[in-house]
């Protein structure tokens, strides 16, 4: 059975970790398909959904791999969700289960987050006696605070679907999080590829900006190319004959 799903949902990728006896342990050859995974979903799709395969969402990096590990194995590990961090399209987590170590980098690698009733958020690192990896602290401090995230860190907090929502770590609680990144992922599916694209690229780089000027400056040209488009022309006219059908 493959270990990493990949489905098309019109232009909404899903992938699934599946290797539920596992609870989605991160094996490199495991990441190494997750990587691959996500690639060909970048190339056929305008938005992509991550979960497991129930009952966890990912326990995290196997463990006896883990500790025969050095720098180029760890790496390896990193490899699946850092591609999801990387990728060039609209991400979703649905977090349907335990998000646990390298697990909840997975998690934290999606742009956005909807935790299902049985999300745990936990970063375990600690626990087991080993130095968080994979970025976690820096993406842990962006995404929610200082506080929560040395909470979670140092004094091994684990946080469930409904605090994980109050805090910013999840977008939103949903009793199906797939369904529900599937109804979010629609807007994006809809749209036109090139243009989903370059929005990501854009906000990449003014979530890194100080100076209001400087983004708009950086948005102008992008704009006045999709402005220029086929796809522009025919969703302006449509919006102009309902509004006049009114």
């Amino acid at each position: 059975m493959a270990e990493v799903l990949l489905e098309h949902h019109d232009s909404v990728a899903v992938i699934t970790i599946n290797d539920p006896d596992r609870r989605n342990a991160l094996t490199i050859d495991l990441s190494r398909e997750l990587h691959d995974k996500v690639k060909q979903a970048e190339r056929e799709a305008n938005a992509l959904i991550v979960t497991g395969a129930p009952p966890a969402f990912c326990a995290g990096a196997d463990l006896t791999q883990l500790g025969n590990s050095k720098d180029e194995g760890l790496k390896q590990i990193y490899r699946g969700f850092l591609a999801v961090a990387d990728a060039t399209i609209p991400t979703i987590a649905a977090v349907n289960g335990a998000a646990v170590g390298a697990g909840l980098n997975l998690a934290l690698a999606a742009d956005v987050r909807i935790a299902g009733p049985k999300a745990r958020f936990d970063a375990r690192f600690l626990q087991l006696g080993i130095h968080p990896g994979g970025g976690m602290t820096w993406m842990l401090q962006r995404i929610t605070n200082r506080q929560t995230a040395t909470a979670m860190t140092l004094f091994g907090q684990i946080l469930d679907a409904d605090e994980a929502v109050r805090v910013g770590l999840a977008h939103s609680r949903a009793e199906d999080p797939l369904a529900a990144a599937l109804e979010m992922a629609r807007a994006a599916a809809d749209a036109p590829a090139g243009l989903v694209r370059t929005i990501k690229a854009t906000m990449r780089l003014t979530d890194a900006m100080q100076d209001h000027g400087h983004a708009v400056e950086t948005e102008l040209r992008p704009q006045v190319t999709s402005i220029d488009t086929p796809e522009f022309a025919a969703r302006l006219a449509a919006m102009k004959a309902r509004i006049s059908g009114r």
